[in-house]
Order: C-alpha cells, then sequence, then structure tokens
C-alpha cells in the first residue's frame, strides 16, 4: 500500500492560509495526539503528536480514539505533507537517516479544542524552522513506512544533484576606487 500523493493545485482561494502552492506532490494525513495529565502544579495536561494516519480519515477533528486513567488520544485533524522539487536533498537525507521522521506543528488556539494543525513536513529544515517564533508546538515523530516509500518514489523522481559552490567575497578596496 502507498500513500496517494496528489498534483498540487495552483489555485487561491479568499481567506484560505495556504493560498497558493508551489508543491509537486501533496499527502493528505490525519495526525493524533496524546493528551496526558501533568505532574505539574501550573499545566493541568500536556499535548503531544504521537502519530499520522496516511490518507484522509473519514473521523471529524478532536474524535476521541482511545482512554485511559492517564491519557486520551484524539484525532486531531487533517494535515497535508507538501512536497517540492527544490527540497529533495533534505527529504533524501530525512529517509536515509535511518529512522525518517516527520514534523507535526500545533498552534494553541483560544477557544474549541486545544490545538489546530498548522503543518506536517518530512523536511528537516522546514520542522526547525517552525520553532523560531517559539508559540507553536512542534514534535517529531517516526514516520510510517508507506508515507516514506511515497517520498523515496518522489525523491527518486525529481531529485537533481547540485554542485556546491562556495561564493568569495568582493575585496572592499576595490570596490572604493
Amino acid at each position: 500500500m502507498t500513500a496517494r500523493a496528489e498534483a498540487s493545485p495552483m489555485d487561491h482561494r479568499p481567506g484560505d492560509r495556504k493560498s497558493s502552492s508551489t508543491a509537486l506532490a501533496r499527502i493528505p494525513v490525519g495526525v493524533v495526539v496524546e493528551r496526558r495529565k501533568a505532574k505539574s502544579a501550573w499545566l493541568d495536561y500536556v499535548w503531544s503528536p504521537v502519530s499520522v494516519l496516511a490518507g484522509d480519515p473519514s473521523a471529524a477533528p478532536w474524535t476521541q480514539i482511545r482512554a485511559d486513567a492517564e491519557t486520551v488520544l484524539f484525532y486531531a485533524g487533517e494535515g497535508v505533507i507538501e512536497l517540492h522539487r527544490t527540497e529533495t536533498t533534505n527529504y533524501r537525507d530525512n529517509l536515509a537517516s535511518g529512522a525518517p521522521m516527520l514534523w507535526v506543528v500545533l498552534r494553541h488556539i483560544a477557544s474549541g479544542p486545544a490545538y489546530e494543525v498548522v503543518a506536517v513536513t518530512a523536511d528537516p529544515a522546514e520542522g526547525e524552522a517552525f520553532t523560531d517564533p517559539g508559540n507553536d508546538l512542534v514534535e517529531t515523530i517516526p514516520m510510517p513506512a508507506v508515507i516514506a516509500e511515497t517520498i523515496g518514489d518522489f525523491v527518486a523522481r525529481h531529485h537533481v544533484e547540485r554542485p556546491f559552490v562556495k561564493r568569495r567575497r568582493q575585496d572592499e578596496r576595490k570596490n572604493e576606487e
């Protein structure tokens, strides 16, 4: 079984955060998060993404999957892994690491459920960039084999090796003359 990668439309919908995309392929996923009772006087719960499900789950966002005394698992909602031709080196390196990961980004919202799914990415550089603002919950989770296979096929089709070219500084004194 392989994850379904769709061609990415270049349409613009007013009010849509993801107004247009240069992605060549998109892999729909469902994000599963865990709510665990915190061992803290300041927090009631600790939230953490724990897995993704390949495809479009039919459950409504924030459907409870399982519960026990300390933890509750929820289907948090849909995410999309966008694949770009220019990032194939990062995807390839992630897959070659021996333990490929996905970065799941959740953003706290004041009303409704605790978090919204902002992004799911297989690009380590993009995942790290989401940590810069410091307000989002960014966690790595193991990449399911079916998604790794789809990304591997994308890399095989679109990767172009680019030689590293070191740039030289211009001598400032030459510019002043």
